[in-house]
């Protein structure tokens, strides 16, 4: 965590966390008095204050861990689109000449069809980096309640990427990626010290119920049977022993030795199974608990599947965020990061760029088809010799 007061009440900005401080600071900045902060229909803010106030909010929650510098230089998509609306110019004969080709009829159901549906919300899809992080991916798989814990177990050597351990949180995952988690280190299965949670799975009372019936079968194991009255005719215990000791007198004079049996080793108690697994959620978490689309988790065996990019269409963004998708906020500060965002990276600052599998993918499938080409030209040549 970068800053102790992260989850300040006065600065009220939401962040990956479910504590139930960033519930509140949510509720006040969406919902409460600090949301007309945001709100800038009639204002008297600059065009820069606004686009810087849209970006500080955003920010706050889509990797506030992450270094401005840094998140402009590698975190931004390629290209950033115009967010606004297209607006039509005087004088402008493009109409006419889509027309006159034929192309105006689709078009036209294409632009109903849009405005049923809305404009698809491009400008959420300025974060699409941030959610390739792994630390970023493991808190919307719901395996940790933040994302600060989410890094403290990629470093500590807790998170296993397709099956080899990973210690880097800056690493951007590619479609097909697989993370473990390892169920020791996964806060929600450890009985917790505090009251501050919730028992999902009632694991105390299971527990207690075990144990009672365990020690239920220990006493009735132990119990010593009672001894029913004897027969009439049958030999008393006065009887039994005279019998003995004439026996074992007999074996003397005979030279035959008596086998003493051994002693049997009491077994040891086996300790009680309990068929539940312990499971806490911190109060106030139901917000929190949903899985995007474009992540396919398995809580059972504690991995989840990077199945593919986020997208956005029309009405709908898959990237989550506090704020709305398409709204004023998310395209002022789209528009800041036009104006300022780093256009060109030299070798130098391609060497510091953050681990990214995608882009390491798409390199090894260019080599294989440069060699491919290498071969298939070698083969012609020895062909035509």
């Amino acid at each position: 965590m970068r800053d102790a007061g992260v989850f300040s009440i006065k600065k009220a900005l939401p962040r990956m966390s479910w504590s139930p401080k960033n519930l509140y600071n949510l509720y006040t900045r969406t919902e409460g008095p600090r949301k007309r902060d945001i709100i800038f229909k009639s204002t008297t803010a600059t065009m820069f204050q606004q686009r810087w106030k849209s970006k500080a909010v955003l920010r706050a929650y889509h990797g506030d861990f992450i270094k401005e510098k840094v998140f402009k230089r590698w975190f931004l998509p390629e290209t950033l689109p115009d967010v606004r609306p297209k607006r039509k110019v005087l004088g402008d004969d493009k109409a006419s000449l889509e027309e006159f080709a034929l192309r105006k009829k689709k078009e036209k159901e294409l632009e109903e069809e849009e405005e049923q549906k809305g404009m698809a919300p491009v400008g959420s899809l300025m974060f699409s980096e941030v959610e390739r992080r792994i630390d970023v991916f493991l808190f919307r798989c719901c395996f940790v309640h933040s994302v600060y814990e989410a890094r403290r177990l990629i470093i500590h050597g807790d998170v296993l990427l397709n099956g080899k351990k990973h210690q880097n949180a800056n690493t951007r995952l590619a479609p097909g990626d697989m993370i473990s988690v390892n169920p020791n280190a996964i806060r929600f299965f450890k009985i917790p010290n505090s009251p501050n949670w919730y028992d999902v799975n009632n694991y105390a009372k299971h527990v207690r119920d075990t144990d009672a019936q365990a020690e239920e079968d220990r006493q009735f194991k132990n119990k010593k049977p009672v001894q029913d009255e004897p027969a009439p005719g049958t030999p008393t215990r006065a009887e039994l022993e005279i019998v003995a000791a004439a026996v074992e007198e007999s074996n003397k004079t005979l030279g035959i030795e008596e086998e003493t049996p051994e002693p049997k080793a009491e077994p040891t108690p086996e300790p009680p199974k309990y068929s539940l697994t312990p499971f806490y959620l911190p109060h106030y978490s139901s917000p929190w608990l949903f899985i995007p689309a474009y992540i396919e988790p398995s809580f059972s065996t504690c991995s989840a599947i990077y199945v593919r990019h986020p997208t956005a269409r029309p009405g709908y963004s898959e990237i989550p965020t506090p704020y709305d998708a398409d709204g004023e906020v998310v395209r002022l500060a789209w528009e800041w990061y036009v104006e300022r965002r780093p256009r060109v990276r030299s070798n130098t600052q391609l060497a510091r760029m953050p681990e990214d599998r995608a882009l390491a993918q798409m390199e090894s499938i260019n080599e294989g088809r440069k060699g491919l080409r290498k071969d298939v030209l070698r083969i012609r040549k020895s062909s035509r010799a």
